[in-house]
């Protein structure tokens, strides 16, 4: 199994940036896409954003932009670089991984989330 934590997450101005972090941890196991989604209260669960391993990217239309993913995959981590934020994208953002092992096993995981304010 994999575990992902993401942190990062804050109250920010509008206009202002803010930069998350998602970990992955666990024993002899390889990402492949990972990604960033949202949800604000009321709403549903939302795609953000994703990247493959080879650093491919896909955005939401919503943020695309305004946000960038990259990864350091010798360092599992993928990060969430958010610029020029609005009161819109207030939420929680989860990450989530797709992973495989040499057992071979393969899944995907999810993180608790960091919580994003975007307010004056």
């Amino acid at each position: 199994q994999v575990q992902l934590a993401e942190s990062g997450g804050g109250l920010v101005q509008p206009g202002g940036s803010l930069k998350l972090s998602c970990v992955a941890s666990g024993r002899s196991f390889r990402l492949n896409v990972m990604g960033w989604y949202r949800q604000a209260p009321g709403k549903q669960r939302e795609f953000v954003g994703d990247i493959t391993s080879g650093g491919s990217t896909n955005y939401a239309d919503s943020v695309k932009g305004r946000f960038t993913i990259s990864r350091d995959n010798a360092k599992n981590t993928m990060y969430l670089q958010m610029n020029n934020v609005r009161p819109e994208d207030t939420a929680v953002y989860v990450c989530n991984a797709d992973w495989w092992t040499g057992v071979p096993e393969a899944g995907r995981s999810w993180g608790q989330g960091t919580q994003v304010t975007v307010s004056s």
